[in-house]
């Protein structure tokens, strides 16, 4: 299947519609789901949780790491392909920082939950102070 410039890098994923518990899977979910499984790894996390304090390098970020430099360089690579980080040179070196964009993404996805939850238990208050009500009648 051929897409051409315009349909953007993404364009072969556009088509593919899933579905999971009734709800489509769309673009944006995959998104999350890359995102997510990303993060699934704990060392990958933990490259990512380096990078809540501000930008740093490959170096900063890999000191006092488990796991060698190349390796966190391969970590940052996908969590890069996932959304959650950005890098820009500085000098001769890269320098990485959290994408807000990608990590608004995930918290919209689990903000979907905690607002289910919310209406949920809106709705169980609701029902309980109609049977009281009705109760007293």
């Amino acid at each position: 299947m051929q897409f051409g410039r315009a349909a953007g890098a993404f364009a072969p994923y556009a088509i593919i519609f899933l579905t999971f518990r009734s709800r489509p899977l769309t673009l944006e979910g995959m998104l999350h789901a890359k995102a997510l499984d990303c993060l699934g790894d704990p060392t990958r996390r933990l490259v990512f949780e380096r990078l809540r304090a501000g930008p740093l390098s490959v170096g900063e970020i890999a000191r006092d790491m488990p796991v060698s430099r190349p390796a966190v360089s391969r970590h940052l690579a996908l969590l890069r392909k996932a959304g959650l980080v950005i890098d820009r040179p500085v000098g001769t070196r890269r320098v990485y920082y959290i994408d807000p964009r990608g990590l608004s993404a995930v918290r919209a996805w689990f903000d979907q939950f905690w607002d289910q939850a919310l209406a949920s238990f809106q709705a169980e208050v609701e029902r309980r102070i109609q049977t009281d009500k009705e109760k007293k009648e």
